[in-house]
């Protein structure tokens, strides 16, 4: 196992002017794969570095993704500060994106992400298939109520969160206990989601379900037993909208993790999920082309 080297801060500034910070962190010794993860909704880059340091231990660097209006970011959400999918699928992710193609032009990258974010990895991966060589998905799915044990209170959810980020200005996720200070335009198209089950984006035009149908990426899904919050229904529909390509899909326990397999628990014992991780990279790394070079 290769030490990690101390994170890197690398700034984005997106087309429509907002700003944010990637964290980047890199096996000591030379390195070919690279993972771009987005977190779970409300979750700030900065919690994800114990698992890039465990994944960099494996030799895999990893540049951990900033939601608007989250830690680095110049926004916040407000009755002056709103965004959807939109935004964060055509401004923030593609410019998160061009930082990493421009710093590291020949690395074989994945995408990978946490709860929503792996919702919105997917979604990009499907507009920009030719960018990455697999999908990584922890502790994701989709929200579709119907897929819930006691769906029906999730359903109410989806009806009253708007209705509160509405009046508001935004949802207020800090004081509720659910995701950070979200912006209107972000929860109501999650909220659309979990109520029809399908994806769409206020300002797109693109069939989100033709779209990740026809995209044929290599996929590993983790999922967590205790996970309430992405059960194993949650993830098949996720799954079952993706195409025919090689999936791979495994269930983590409290014993694997020593510690809790929930939606968040893992993240503070994360050497397991990177373990799982490595080991399917190194998997597919015979299966997919990479260049020679290495990267110090």
């Amino acid at each position: 196992m290769a030490a990690a080297s101390e994170p890197e801060l690398i700034p984005v500034v997106a087309a429509d002017g907002s700003r944010f910070e990637l964290l980047g962190v890199q096996p000591a010794g030379g390195w070919r794969q690279l993972l771009y993860w987005v977190p779970a909704m409300g979750i700030p880059a900065r919690h994800y570095l114990p698992l890039a340091g465990a994944l960099a231990a494996h030799g895999v660097a990893v540049v951990v993704h900033e939601w608007r209006g989250i830690g680095s970011s110049n926004r916040r959400a407000g009755r002056d500060g709103n965004w959807g999918y939109r935004e964060l699928l055509q401004e923030d992710l593609p410019a998160g994106m061009a930082a990493v193609h421009e710093r590291w032009p020949q690395a074989t990258c994945w995408l990978g992400g946490h709860s929503l974010g792996g919702q919105l990895g997917s979604l990009y991966a499907s507009l920009h298939p030719a960018e990455f060589a697999g999908l990584l998905l922890v502790a994701s799915g989709a929200p579709y109520w119907r897929r819930f044990r006691h769906g029906w209170l999730i359903g109410v959810a989806y009806a009253l969160a708007p209705l509160l980020a509405g009046l508001l200005g935004y949802l207020p996720g800090r004081r509720i206990g659910f995701g950070g200070n979200e912006a209107r335009g972000v929860i109501a198209d999650w909220a659309r989601t979990g109520r029809t089950g399908r994806y769409a984006a206020v300002g797109m035009t693109q069939d989100f379900e033709r779209q990740l149908a026809s995209l044929q990426l290599p996929s590993l899904a983790l999922r967590l037993r205790d996970d309430w919050l992405a059960p194993q229904a949650s993830l098949d529909w996720l799954l079952g909208k993706l195409g025919s390509a090689e999936r791979s899909m495994d269930v983590i326990t409290p014993q694997e993790l020593g510690g809790p397999a929930d939606h968040f628990g893992w993240m503070k014992t994360p050497v397991p999920i990177a373990t799982h991780i490595a080991r399917w990279l190194a998997a597919q790394d015979a299966a997919v082309t990479t260049p020679a070079d290495t990267f110090a």
